[in-house]
């Protein structure tokens, strides 16, 4: 299988990836996915998403997409793949996610996310055709800061769960790799991204769902705690920018935020309105890991990128549940 040129996506059967590589193909791109169908949540949820992209293909003048079954944490099989792609680039989205599976499997958090992104960064040093790394970070990364807005530069020394600090472990390794061998390499702090398709086990998504079948969500806390919600056109939009720019940077952090804050309370009103349907709240306590706020510094991604938020979040949240229940209707029928 030789596709030399093509740009590959690790995780592109997940929602961030299908959404990315799909935009990669109507730009003309030819895109290898890599995804090993991890049971997180539903491969068949997942191999929707595949269809999309492959939707997206049938569009004059597209590029293509070939999928590839395979696992970030067997070095040699990446050695293999990238030796028969020869990719130009590589957008690495795969990974464990999650903050509070983490604390419950540590090890594993640390074997697909650092060692998977390892092992991705030594077959691209290797292979002569890979010209940038781009790799997704968090803005996990960043703690219970208790300082906002979150800048690029603020110290990062105290993530407060598992899967934070192997998001942080994977920007230093990034750091090394471009250090040692001079691979550009971008970091992308993603501030919790929403939109169609994603994941089912995310708020939004989650309680979309609950409230359309009349059933109770849980919220942890009183409600005042605060996300950074990014619609997923925007995090696209980004990583393009990130992917094109990054050779004349080196090695870079990029914050990718929606820049305006939302509560917990105020989202599930949001949803609550989008819905139409009354939310049944369940107060709980707060959940081990949980960082109280995020809120993107984004002067650094909007002077370097161009990258300015277009979709607001009570816009992206009646998307999303349109979608969804286009969703539904489709299966039921």
């Amino acid at each position: 299988m030789s596709s030399g040129g093509a740009v590959l996506v690790t995780g592109a059967a997940g929602f961030i990836g299908s959404h990315l590589a799909a935009a990669l193909v109507q730009r003309g791109q030819d895109v290898v996915g890599l995804d090993n169908f991890d049971g997180y949540y539903s491969k068949h949820a997942k191999l929707r998403n595949v269809e999309s992209v492959r939707e997206a293909t049938s569009c004059d003048g597209s590029g293509t997409f070939t999928l590839v079954e395979g696992d970030i944490r067997r070095p040699g099989d990446m050695m293999q793949l990238f030796a028969s792609v020869e990719p130009s680039s590589v957008i690495h989205l795969a990974a464990r996610a999650g903050v509070r599976p983490s604390i419950a499997q540590p090890g594993l958090y640390a074997e697909v996310n650092v060692g998977g992104t390892v092992n991705l960064l030594e077959a691209a040093r290797q292979t002569s055709t890979v010209e940038r790394f781009v790799m997704a970070s968090s803005s996990s990364v960043y703690g219970n800061r208790s300082t906002v807005p979150f800048s690029e530069d603020d110290p990062v020394s105290e993530p407060i769960s598992p899967y934070a600090a192997t998001k942080r472990a994977c920007e230093l390794i990034g750091h090394t790799y471009h250090h040692l061998y001079g691979m550009p390499v971008a970091c992308l702090r993603f501030f919790t991204v929403f939109g169609p398709r994603q994941r089912p086990d995310l708020a939004i998504a989650h309680f979309i769902d609950l409230m359309d079948r009349g059933e109770s969500i849980q919220m942890f806390g009183d409600g005042s705690t605060s996300r950074d919600y990014t619609y997923i056109d925007d995090i696209v939009a980004g990583v393009l920018a990130a992917h094109e720019r990054i050779v004349a940077h080196g090695y870079r952090i990029w914050n990718l935020g929606g820049r305006h804050p939302v509560t917990l309370r105020d989202m599930i009103e949001t949803i609550a309105h989008a819905t139409g349907k009354a939310p049944k709240i369940v107060q709980m306590d707060m959940q081990p890991g949980d960082v109280e706020r995020t809120c993107a510094d984004t002067a650094r991604s909007s002077k370097e990128l161009g990258c300015v938020p277009k979709v607001t979040f009570a816009e992206g949240v009646a998307r999303q549940v349109a979608q969804a229940r286009a969703e539904r209707a489709s299966l039921t029928n």
